[in-house]
């Protein structure tokens, strides 16, 4: 085994380098994703060791990126596209969700779209009106995409090969807050789940936390609060929200028949909705509480000197833990 510790951006980084090693086909290409690295240094030094022509600099649009990546996924290439923060992606909304999202069913499966989407999503960092969004919601309602979001290093250096390898496209969730969260990761490791597969990351017997993204860490520091309060909180993590592996949740629930599901994006009609309606279907008869939903106001992303308050932290977590244990 080769391990090293690596920051989440830089394993995707590492994730990216074996994938154009491994596939000549594979093309990078975004706004400054070449000589200068990619605004948080993701592909920094890439363009460098591939050339200009693999690794390729944009102009600032958005619709022009995505639609040149599915053009070049259709002649047999696999884009990936990096779009700089997720309130940049609206632009290329309409080439996502009308073309890409949509050739493999018109064609009756004739024409794939390799392509993948790499969105740095979500708030944490004091960023300014349209870099702090959560989009996933707009796009796992949007069926013909993969949407996936990794939430430690170890995934992220596998799960990027895994998305640039599959013929699907994908949207890569990037939780840019965790950017900097290191930990061991095996540059010679396959991929111990499939891509569309949730992960037990704390096993508990009290309650199930689900959650995906950036909110996973904090979640598992609820987790841990919890213990010392004597509350054993399972905590699983999605990674993917379209598909939902609602099996390995519905496992969970059956054993500890509470569920709570925490997401940083708002509450009203997000992936935690969908969560909460299909598992109280599949577990009626073995909860013993409502499912509770944990996540951000129903407001536009506040500025940035507000958000500790609009994102969802350990506590209000607790509270929803201590809610479900009460009922």
């Amino acid at each position: 085994m080769t391990t090293t510790t690596l920051a989440l951006g830089a394993a995707l980084g590492a994730g990216l380098r074996r994938a154009l090693e491994h596939d000549r086909k594979v093309v990078i290409m975004g706004e400054d994703v070449g000589r200068l690295g990619g605004v948080f240094r993701v592909t920094d030094t890439l363009q460098k060791d591939f050339g200009d022509n693999r690794v390729i600099d944009t102009p600032l649009a958005e619709s022009g990126i995505v639609g040149t990546a599915f053009g070049m996924a259709l002649r047999g290439y696999r884009p990936v596209c990096e779009i700089q923060f997720d309130g940049f992606v609206y632009p290329a909304f309409d080439q996502i969700v009308s073309q890409v999202a949509k050739i493999h069913y018109r064609t009756a499966g004739k024409v794939t779209a390799p392509l993948t989407i790499r969105i740095p999503y979500g708030g944490g960092i004091g960023a300014v009106e349209h870099h702090s969004e959560s989009p996933e919601a707009y796009f796992a309602h949007t069926a013909g995409l993969r949407v996936v979001s990794p939430s430690n290093p170890a995934d992220a250096y596998t799960m990027i090969q895994q998305a640039v390898a599959l013929d699907d496209p994908v949207i890569f969730l990037e939780p840019k807050r965790r950017y900097w969260d290191r930990a061991e990761v095996d540059l010679d490791a396959e991929p111990d789940l499939p891509l569309d597969r949730a992960r037990v990351t704390r096993a508990g017997t009290d309650v199930t936390v689900v959650t995906f993204g950036s909110m996973v860490a904090t979640a598992l520091q609820a987790a841990q609060i919890a213990e010392t309060e004597g509350h054993s909180v399972e905590v699983i993590d999605l990674r993917s929200v379209s598909p939902v592996d609602f099996d390995t949740v519905e496992a969970s629930v059956r054993r500890t028949g509470r569920l709570v599901v925490v997401q940083e994006a708002p509450v009203f009609c997000g992936i935690g909705a969908e969560i909460a309606a299909r598992l109280s279907e599949r577990c009626f008869y073995q909860l013993e509480a409502p499912v509770l939903r944990v996540g951000g106001f129903d407001i536009p992303y506040p500025p940035a000197k507000l958000e500790s308050h609009h994102l969802p932290d350990p506590d209000r977590i607790l509270d929803a833990v201590d809610r479900s244990l009460a009922a």
